[in-house]
């Protein structure tokens, strides 16, 4: 079996950070994956996305045109990537920065504060391993436990002060999503 994650936001929200976390903790468990990253030439402040696959068996091709699952970091992502997630799909997507209703009905959308959280736990970079954890909890590809140690393995050292509130955040994604379980609980 197959999952396609897309996920994707501003150049500097660290959308394809994200992605390499989930293909780094499928690769430690053992799964097939595949890390395509896209980003504008403006990176910083331009858009940036990238497309995970995660398998049990050799993945075919890296190129998803309908994913299964979007993270969307801002409305520029949520206005591209909805029209494009699969029937009956999952978008994640940041509730304090995105306000728009979703136009599908045919999907699952969970607008998670990631925001707030990041703010909570001290740096809005930490927007990104929020929506993550939200993902995780609906659609668990692969063992939180796993990203949290490709967090401890994988994060620079320059950003070594950042881990513990990446694990909290990562963590608060989840709960937040396990909080609204009767709602959600069929989306995946």
């Amino acid at each position: 079996m197959e999952t396609s994650i897309l996920i994707s936001g501003f150049g500097g929200q660290g959308a394809l950070f994200a992605g390499q976390l989930l293909a780094y903790a499928a690769m430690e468990s053992g799964k097939e994956v595949t890390w395509i990253p896209s980003y504008g030439p403006e990176m910083r402040g331009g858009t940036a996305h990238c497309t995970v696959i995660v398998g049990d068996e050799p993945i075919g091709a890296p190129l998803v045109h309908n994913p299964q699952s979007v993270i969307a970091m801002n409305l520029p992502s949520l206005d591209k990537y909805e029209p494009l997630l699969n029937t009956g799909g999952l978008l994640i997507f940041d509730g304090d920065l995105i306000r728009r209703p979703l136009v599908r009905g045919d999907i699952h959308g969970i607008a998670v504060p990631a925001r707030e959280i990041a703010l909570r736990y001290g740096s809005p970079r930490l927007v990104n391993v929020a929506l993550l954890g939200a993902l995780l909890a609906v659609c668990p590809v692969v063992e939180r436990a796993a990203v949290e140690s490709a967090l401890r393995i994988h994060l620079p050292e320059r950003h070594a002060a950042l881990l513990e509130p990446n694990l909290a955040a990562l963590r608060a994604g989840a709960d937040h999503v396990a909080a609204l379980a009767g709602t959600y609980s069929d989306a995946m």
